[in-house]
């Protein structure tokens, strides 16, 4: 008999959640945005939680089965957790979530099904290293700090992110310094700044555009470089939607700029760089990952 899981990715804005077997085969997926456009932004946790399951169930409820066929669930959540009780310190993009709250006990008590919590760039990371591009990889590198001389240690989302690159252009657009980017987005119904706006704006040659995305890389370039002479790793898995959209024209420069900058001449060749294979998948897979791992034990 087929065991199955449900991972599930938690994000800022939309929760997604999927059934799946153990060797990462998705037979069902369901999605929902975090907040309800109808009920605004949610700041009780457990309101949240409700929808989690709630996408969660909607998922199983494609693929015929009950809560008795699911072994386990897996998350990831946007914030720091404790993978042994379950619980989420903070989640900074989630209002109310500041004082931490028990998201893997709120889970298992919903779904009747025990449920397992993790970071979910950790549970990015492991749905990449089991199922995706950095399988048969001992070493991999994933989400961290970059520190500027003069400035507070950061995010690295904050400076090398989609989110960082169109803070910066909509900045520009107020500004009146980016009209190629203004005219994109103004054909938009929603006005964002998407990772397809930024493909566009560098096509069309906006000089905001390629300077901030020229700094991301800088940045990155020079994250990885001292990664990889602190700690010496056999690959940097890229992903999210900045790198699905640009492809290789966004990371060849992080690589020449990394590669230029190891102090290991001889192996510079050997440090992988490469994109996620696995995209939005990615976070839902690894939390299956995540929980196979944890029921195992």
């Amino acid at each position: 008999m087929t065991d199955y899981f449900i991972g599930i990715d938690l994000g800022g804005t939309k929760i997604l959640a999927a059934v799946a077997t153990p060797a990462g085969k998705i037979i069902a997926r369901a999605k929902r945005k975090t907040f309800s456009p109808d009920a605004g932004t949610i700041t009780d946790p457990m309101a949240l939680t409700r929808r989690i399951a709630a996408t969660a169930q909607d998922a199983m409820a494609k693929t015929g089965l009950e809560e008795g066929d699911i072994k386990a669930v897996g998350i990831g959540a946007p914030g720091p957790t404790d993978i042994h009780t379950g619980h989420v310190f903070n989640a900074v993009n989630l209002p109310g979530w500041q004082d931490g709250f028990d998201l893997g006990p709120a889970l298992t008590d919903l779904l009747g099904i025990q449920t397992f919590v993790d970071n979910d760039v950790n549970v990015g990371l492991l749905g990449e290293a089991t199922y995706g591009a950095a399988r048969g990889i001992d070493d991999v590198v994933g989400h961290t700090y970059l520190y500027y001389p003069g400035r507070k240690p950061m995010d690295i989302e904050k400076v090398a992110s989609r989110g960082a690159i169109s803070q910066k252009l909509s900045r520009a657009i107020k500004k009146g310094k980016s009209p190629i980017v203004a005219a994109l987005v103004a054909r938009r119904k929603d006005n964002r700044i998407t990772s397809g706006v930024i493909r566009k704006a560098l096509a069309a040659g906006d000089p905001v555009t390629r300077r901030a995305v020229a700094e991301a890389q800088e940045a990155l370039g020079v994250l990885i470089a001292s990664l990889t002479n602190f700690l010496d790793p056999q690959a940097f898995v890229m992903g999210g939607g900045l790198v699905e959209s640009l492809g290789e024209p966004f990371l060849t420069p992080i690589r020449k700029k990394a590669r230029a900058l190891m102090f290991v001449r001889q192996r510079v060749n050997e440090v992988q760089i490469i994109p996620a294979l696995l995209e939005d998948d990615s976070g839902v897979l690894g939390a299956v990952a995540l929980a196979v791992e944890q029921i195992g034990q």
